[in-house]
């Protein structure tokens, strides 16, 4: 049952995320540049931290 709960979850979000492209495609490539810098900022945030580690913390 929890198989086609998912199946049914990622067919909603793949048909919205088609919606909002197919009426508005200025507004989702807004979504999509907020994505990528959210994604950007997480990855600088993990180098920042691992260089901190890799220098003993201080």
């Amino acid at each position: 049952m929890a198989v086609n709960a998912k199946k049914v979850a990622v067919y909603v979000v793949v048909v919205f995320v088609l919606y909002v492209i197919i009426t508005d495609p200025k507004k989702a490539a807004d979504y999509m540049q907020i994505g990528f810098q959210g994604i950007s900022d997480a990855a600088r945030a993990l180098g920042d931290f691992a260089t901190w580690v890799a220098d003993g913390g201080k």
